[in-house]
Formats: C-alpha cells, structure tokens, sequence
C-alpha cells in the first residue's frame, strides 16, 4: 500500500514534557501508526498511557518532542499557527466531557456556530447550518436556542458532535466520545458517529479506555500502555489474537459490549 493511500501518518513520534523541577516524563515514546481515509482507528488504553497526547499533537495543540506527522502527504510538525489555519477545517475533536466543552451562558446554536465564525461564514448561512447539524445528530433546530443544562448528557454529546462538523471536517479526533455516557447511550452515540462516517466520509482516530468500544467501532487499532504502542492491527486480527499480556488483559477485563440501536434516538 502506497504512502499516498493514507490520510495520516504518524513516524517515530515521541513527546517529553519537563517538570518544575527539571525531571522529564515521557507521554509518548516512538509512536507510528497510518489511518486512511473513511477508516477508523482506535487506540485503547488505560487512562495516563499517551492517547490524548498522541491526538493532541495530532490536532496541533501539542507539539512533539521527535518525530513527524502528515496529513494528506504533508507534514505538519512544528509548523506555524498560521500555516495550520487552513487545516483547521478539516481536522476537528470531540472530547470526553461534553457538558465541559460546552460554554454554559452560551446557547447551543451560539456554540455550534463558532467554528463558522471563525471561518468567516455568513449570518444567514450560519443559521441554515446549525439547524442542518442539529438534525443530522438526531435533535430540532429549536434546541439551537436552548443551553447545555437542558439536555443529557447523550444529547450534549450530539451538539458536540454537531459543532465538529459544522465546518466539515474529513477527520475527527474522537477522545473518549462516550466514556462519560450510560452503555445503551454509548451504543446510539457510536452507531451515530458510524452513520455520519459513511454518509459523509469521514476519518476518525477513536481513543478510549474500553477495548469492547473500540473493537465494535475500528476497522483498526493499537493498544498503548505507559506511552508506547504495543500492538496494531486490523481490529479482528488484534482481538481473535492478542500479541501482549497488556491486550489480554485489556480483554479479560470486558463486562459490556455496545449493541447497535437506532443512531438518530437522542438519549
């Protein structure tokens, strides 16, 4: 398979963070892996071993310590803010909390249209917009006037959703989207994202802390433990048979597995 086939290539990348007192800690050591475009991929691993990290530098709010990342054949590494700007559309995230990453005086339609501000969309197409992400995530454009307390926990997850693409990204940088969510919450949340995907092509690179998730979402995936990816593979071959006693541990540690639902029920 050609280098030009994937969307995202992470080589060798390492990031050390410095203490106050001079000692150093190492978030990520040697990390590679390829995604391709449409595909997701997960990284499993336990909370404290480097995904985030890995996606933040990634997105570009990180930079590494070694190493490169590319993006559609470019590297993006240690490049300017300026140079990254036009990235930005096309690389989006969702994070774990959603009742955090949203404004709370702010209402969800002036959250979801931001990300439009900030691209210089117009008044009345932001407008249109927001109404339209709304129903792709299963809610009314009347919730655009509501604010975050109002909803769940799984509808706020569906406005961030929403805001992510409103500017139409193709990839989305997907961190714990629904560790803080009930499991039959989890299960609409993920057969959304999927939906989504196919509808509209998009790539994601999903971390979580269940492997159950990633293995009901990913086409494929690594497992990281303590900032190093131990294994990776096509999702199947990983879970049928695991290589480190981290995996299958990781396994035996399984108590539910997500069940497909009907992905426009809003919970």
């Amino acid at each position: 398979m050609s280098e030009d086939s994937f969307l995202l290539q992470v080589m060798d990348v390492s990031k050390e963070f410095r203490g106050h007192k001079g000692g150093q800690f190492v978030a990520v050591k040697n990390a590679s892996l390829q995604i391709q475009q449409g595909q997701t991929f997960g990284l499993v691993g336990q909370s404290g071993g480097g995904k985030t990290t890995l996606g933040l530098m990634i997105m570009g709010l990180v930079r590494p310590t070694s190493g490169e990342i590319r993006y559609r054949g470019q590297s993006i590494t240690g490049v300017s803010e300026k140079a990254l700007r036009p990235l930005r559309r096309e690389i989006q995230m969702v994070s774990q909390n959603p009742l955090e990453a949203l404004n709370p005086v702010k209402t969800v339609g002036q959250s979801i249209a931001l990300p439009l501000i900030n691209f210089g969309f117009s008044r009345l197409h932001r407008r249109s917009r927001v109404a339209e992400v709304l129903d792709l995530v299963g809610l009314k454009s009347a919730d655009a006037d509501r604010y975050p307390h109002e909803f769940s926990g799984g509808q706020a997850q569906r406005i961030c959703i929403a805001r992510a693409l409103a500017i139409e990204p193709r990839f989305v940088f997907l961190d714990e989207p629904v560790s803080s969510l009930d499991v039959s919450i989890q299960a609409q949340v993920l057969n959304l994202l999927m939906d989504l995907q196919e509808e509209f092509g998009l790539t994601y690179l999903f971390v979580a802390h269940d492997i159950s998730v990633v293995s009901f979402i990913s086409d494929r995936m690594a497992v990281m433990q303590r900032g190093t990816i131990l294994e990776s593979g096509a999702t199947r071959d990983v879970i049928s048979n695991p290589q480190s006693d981290y995996t299958k541990d990781l396994l035996a540690s399984v108590v539910n597995v997500p069940r497909k639902t009907s992905a426009r029920e809003s919970g």
